[in-house]
């Protein structure tokens, strides 16, 4: 469980096929913090350290977080955005964020206000009614609340800080993110379709 408050970014170091997944070194501050099987998100991908070599970590992604999700394009030298998993005395200064990613979003555009930015991302039309102005969602693991909502598309607005210490500085227009919705979203969603089916 996470919050969607970046702790620090991490960088991919190196890249190995393992079968239909793919195995990951990367390197970030907190490495010599972890624990082999600690939960980490990833870029909102909930991914388990496996190994810690200094400032390196390694984890390893399946076919289908690789199809779902954004890491199946992931680089060396790419940025991710990291996590560690929230403790329960912990403040939860975001929203409560599980590292499953629903679906993925396209940025169609970036605005530069003054002292703040903009940006607009769009969705596929099945995951709309998961969306609700001044709602919260995650992308890419960031807790971001959601505004100007159109039929398949929605707008977040970002503060300095976050696009500094965060890898949404980097997302352009054409650019895709990870995409996690509210939970208790839904859960609220699968309620009434539940309902519905029953009459």
């Amino acid at each position: 469980m996470f919050t969607g408050i970046i702790e620090t970014m991490a960088t991919v170091e190196s890249i190995a096929a393992l079968g239909s997944g793919k195995i990951f070194w990367l390197s970030s501050p907190i490495a010599p913090e972890l624990k082999v099987d600690q939960s980490v998100s990833h870029n909102g991908v909930c991914l388990t350290v496996e190994d810690i070599l200094g400032q390196q970590f390694r984890v390893t992604a399946i076919h289908e977080t690789l199809q779902k999700t954004t890491i199946g394009s992931w680089k060396t030298g790419d940025i991710v955005n990291i996590e560690r998993c929230l403790v329960i005395n912990g403040r939860l200064d975001g929203h409560i964020v599980q590292g499953h990613v629903d679906t993925t979003a396209v940025c169609t555009e970036r605005k530069e206000l003054d002292g703040s930015w903009e940006f607009r991302f769009q969705l596929p039309e099945a995951f709309a009614h998961l969306i609700i102005e001044k709602g919260s969602i995650s992308l890419n693991g960031i807790s971001l609340t959601i505004f100007d909502i159109t039929h398949d598309s929605f707008r977040v607005a970002i503060i300095p800080y976050t696009f500094t210490h965060t890898n949404i500085q980097s997302v352009l227009e054409g650019a895709t993110v990870n995409v996690e919705f509210d939970m208790i979203g839904k859960y609220v969603s699968r309620l009434n379709d539940t309902g519905r089916n029953k009459n």
